[in-house]
């Protein structure tokens, strides 16, 4: 009867997800699936497309080398093999049932994401229907499904690791949230941890707190919690073996990367994943709840240890060894990379869109804490929650876990109030149960918060929409992409687009790695007209490509008024520049540049 149920709940939270999956379908299709036509600067989904094309045309699998960004030769990014494989996959399987790549990139872009929301979707409602019962499951679906729309990284087109990796988080801890009833739940959960660490290091707050909360678990309840323990142990270190041994060559195997898989990844990963196996299984190391707390503290401490005396550099803040130019004028204007003090400050709207309900879902599990009668579900959830709400207050990028997370609690909070309505229907029982829907829903603050703006707005007169185009739709590069492949200068924020769209290469691009050559893009813009002819020649620069519109550009502009960039922004362009007829009232201005001859 057990199992029985349990299919049947599987399969109509399988129906549920789909259901919210087409209806997100639904709705793009409706707009025509305006994304793919203008990715509305999404840099991270352009390049990951680039990758996939450029594995896709025989480019080693362990070279991660992007060839036409940079100086030349390019640089090495930091994703994962493991997203660029199924990614290759599908567009080659498509590709061969409608005989057009083209077309296959485009079926691609729309369904990756669109899966992944499922996956998602799915995942927040086991969690919360592990969390809380069967009355969760409906809050969770409208819920967790705005939450995911809000939040923009399942739209079409959007290719890049984020997804996954929420997904893939998602899942460890609905798994983990079923472990005491289903018994391979800790093992999967152990390498979805592994495998959302291996695409992606923003996640390896969420994996280590996973593991730390599984550790703690086990240490106050041994006998409920020993073989959980076990089989995420077990899950992680086998995960963590096998992504080492398949995405990083025997070559660079002892080479310490902080920002991607690497040894240093791998032997924490496999280390914790074993230590946390041997003690669970270990009578001796586990027996007492003494035992326990040396074990694991002994433990940790190897760990620590292992960082402080091998791994050290890994200790620093992840962008502290950026050149400070760039960290000034590029990562310091990344809004995914601000803090929340600063979004309060630019832009209070998104703040309050980004923080509210998961400050809500953090009160609500205080005073459900406050209360007594608290739960490993409780433990699972408020720890991931709580870690995931940290991060978003240093980056703004931690929002997209936290408001995830904070749907699990949220869901429970109106199925309680849907239950006391049902039980004693009153006008203030429906009020409440009301109140917590609206509570619940991330639309209803930003739009809340998008009309308290407007009411204090003073009118701005109209913009030209030319002028302000920030050129991110595939159509501003058309005629770019019909010249001849050559060097293009331009600004970081135009790095992926001009490498998506046409055959050029480029020397500036938004990603840590690719420091020389987006000092150079900078030397260039921000030097003097005849530093950047300097800078054109030496490099074989073939075009220049501005973009008034863009807000970098009017940054770059705005800290270096006499600059070349400035100058061509005012309009004084230098006589060994001409403008490309072809593109003449495009918001994307093109500069050939004239040869000596």
């Amino acid at each position: 009867m057990g199992t029985a149920r349990g299919t049947s709940t599987w399969r109509s939270d399988i129906a549920f997800a789909l259901l919210a999956a087409l209806l997100l379908l639904a709705l793009n299709a409706h707009a025509g699936f305006p994304q793919l036509a203008d990715p509305a600067g999404d840099n991270d989904s352009l390049l990951q497309l680039v990758e996939v094309r450029d594995l896709m045309a025989g480019q080693g699998w362990f070279d991660l080398h992007q060839y036409r960004m940079g100086l030349e030769g390019g640089f090495v990014m930091h994703w994962s093999r493991l997203l660029d494989a199924p990614l290759a996959l599908a567009i080659l399987a498509v590709s061969a049932l409608t005989g057009s790549p083209a077309l296959a990139e485009q079926i691609v872009q729309i369904a990756w994401p669109a899966l992944q929301f499922w996956l998602a979707v799915f995942f927040i409602i086991r969690a919360a229907r592990a969390f809380a019962g069967t009355h969760a499951v409906l809050p969770a679906v409208v819920v967790g499904g705005a939450a995911l729309y809000y939040i923009g990284i399942f739209s079409p087109g959007s290719l890049d690791h984020h997804n996954v990796q929420l997904a893939l988080t998602l899942a460890s801890l609905a798994l983990l949230l079923e472990a005491p009833t289903h018994r391979p739940a800790a093992l999967v959960a152990g390498i979805c941890a592994t495998l959302t660490l291996a695409i992606g290091m923003e996640s390896a707050p969420y994996a280590g707190t996973l593991g730390a909360v599984v550790a703690l678990l086990f240490l106050g309840n041994g006998s409920g919690e020993r073989l959980i323990a076990r089989d995420f142990g077990l899950g992680v270190a086998a995960a963590a073996a096998l992504v080492f041994a398949i995405t990083v060559p025997v070559s660079s195997w002892g080479q310490a990367q902080c920002d991607t898989f690497s040894i240093v990844q791998f032997a924490l990963a496999a280390l914790a994943g074993a230590g946390l196996t041997v003690v669970a299984s270990w009578k001796a190391a586990n027996a007492t709840l003494a035992r326990r707390l040396i074990s694991l503290g002994l433990l940790a401490a190897v760990l620590a240890l292992v960082v402080v005396f091998l791994f050290p550099q890994c200790l620093a803040a992840p962008y502290a060894r950026l050149d400070p130019r760039l960290q000034q004028m590029w990562l310091g204007h990344i809004e995914e990379a601000q803090s929340i003090f600063q979004l309060v400050f630019d832009d209070p709207v998104r703040a309050v869109a980004r923080f509210a309900t998961p400050l809500v879902a953090i009160i609500v599990m205080a005073l459900h804490f406050s209360h007594g009668g608290w739960r490993r579900q409780d433990s699972l959830v408020g720890a991931l929650l709580v870690v995931a709400f940290l991060v978003s207050a240093w980056e703004v990028r931690g929002s997209t876990f936290s408001i995830a997370f904070a749907v699990i609690p949220l869901s429970a909070w109106i199925a309680k109030w849907r239950q006391r309505a049902e039980a004693s229907p009153s006008g203030g029982s429906v009020l409440r149960m009301a109140a917590a829907w609206l509570i619940s829903v991330n639309a209803i603050w930003s739009g809340a918060a998008e009309a308290a703006s407007s009411a204090f707005a003073i009118g701005a007169p109209p913009r030209d929409a030319s002028i302000d185009s920030p050129c991110n739709s595939r159509g501003s590069f058309a005629v770019l992409g019909r010249m001849a492949p050559t060097t293009v200068l331009a600004i970081s924020n135009l790095g992926s687009p001009i490498l998506a769209f046409t055959g050029h290469r480029v020397f500036a691009g938004p990603y840590h790695r690719n420091v020389a050559g987006n000092l150079l893009a900078l030397d260039a813009l921000l030097g003097s007209a005849a530093d950047a002819k300097a800078i054109i020649e030496s490099h074989h620069v073939g075009l220049v490509a501005l973009c008034r519109g863009n807000p970098e550009s009017r940054l770059l502009t705005a800290s270096a008024p006499d600059s070349f960039l400035a100058g061509v922004m005012r309009g004084s362009v230098p006589e060994w520049l001409e403008p490309v007829a072809e593109a003449h009232g495009a918001p994307l201005e093109l500069y050939r540049v004239r040869s000596k001859g």
